[in-house]
């Protein structure tokens, strides 16, 4: 589903409209929190979430952290809802084995980067996990679950779009109100270019979380993108972006196709992208995460973009991952 643009203006007639629902989805919000067990395993839980619906650059976050607890020597598992795939767990993930219609394109994606389980219930899970013999479980979303107890919370926010108009779903993107939300957190993760943190500090409330800037980088492969006419499409939160960074990079794009955030690719979908590809004489692209939903049989015929975090300054990060418990 595309984000509604309503969604970015406050005093638009939508959102006034919407508001009593939106106030009654906030209030639900709150319930599931207060009401939850939130139970507590041997081994340290980091979340990473968001306070937005949709996409802000949280599976960038997660490859992060990943990578940082591997440094300190930890033997991260990475628990994950499988948003898109039909199993309910807790299963193990297993490319060889897995398709995205299975367990969801970011599981898929993140098990390059660490052992990933797939489970509706967090706990059960989690449990799964430290059982198998993580040192550490990374909460891949379930900022607003409350079936795990977190030693560290990440909140992850996309510095251009901010928190919207500041309401919640449907009235405006949030899930719960910013300030709630951001009490809860240890840490917040902006994303985006040196303007948009620079405009979306100055939104920030006066009390809120440690606060880090960062940007999504193209991973340097090698790769020449100048010189080879490009058909992209992208089925992700905000598929503009990514088609942004392909022109960063000097790509031609012949055509861009926008996709709906985890859109599942049917087979009439896949032949009309490779047949206008083709009439175009242009290289189909996607992003990782896209790229892991697709069958393996078309897989060759599409490059991916790959990226990664950078984070200005990742001091409070590496601290606040070294004062984890050890339990």
């Amino acid at each position: 589903m595309r984000e509604p643009s309503f969604w970015s203006k406050p005093a638009s007639w939508q959102a006034l409209a919407l508001q009593p629902l939106g106030s009654l989805y906030s209030a639900a919000t709150a319930r599931r929190l207060a009401n939850g067990a939130r139970i507590k395993l041997d081994i340290p839980v980091v979340c990473v979430g968001n306070i937005n619906a949709g996409g802000t650059g949280k599976t960038p976050t997660v490859i992060a952290v990943l990578e940082r607890l591997r440094d300190l020597y930890h033997q991260p598992h990475v628990v994950s809802r499988g948003y898109g795939g039909r199993l309910k767990g807790p299963v193990r993930v297993d490319p060889a084995k897995h398709s995205g219609a299975d367990v969801g394109d970011e599981p898929l994606l993140l098990a390059a980067f660490a052992e990933v389980w797939v489970a509706r219930d967090r706990a059960a899970g989690g449990q799964a996990a430290q059982k198998a013999g993580a040192s550490v479980v990374v909460l891949d979303d379930g900022f607003q679950n409350p079936s795990l107890a977190h030693d560290l919370s990440i909140v992850v926010v996309d510095a251009e779009r901010g928190f919207g108009n500041g309401r919640c779903i449907p009235a405006g993107p949030l899930r719960e109100p910013v300030e709630t939300g951001l009490k809860r957190a240890n840490l917040l993760v902006s994303i985006g270019s040196q303007d948009a943190q620079s405009q979306f500090a100055a939104t920030l409330p006066e009390t809120h979380p440690t606060h880090m800037q960062a940007s999504v980088e193209p991973l340097q492969t090698g790769m020449d993108w100048t010189d080879t006419p490009f058909f992209a499409f992208a089925g992700i939160g905000h598929p503009e972006k990514f088609f942004n960074t392909l022109r960063d990079l000097g790509a031609k794009l012949v055509h861009t196709e926008p996709l709906d955030d985890h859109q599942q690719f049917s087979t009439t979908l896949l032949q009309r992208l490779d047949s206008d590809a083709k009439t175009k004489g242009a290289q189909l692209v996607t992003t990782e995460k896209d790229a892991a939903r697709l069958p393996a049989s078309f897989r060759s015929k599409v490059i991916t973009l790959p990226v990664r975090l950078k984070l200005y300054d990742e001091t409070a990060l590496q601290s606040a991952l070294k004062a984890l418990p050890s339990r």
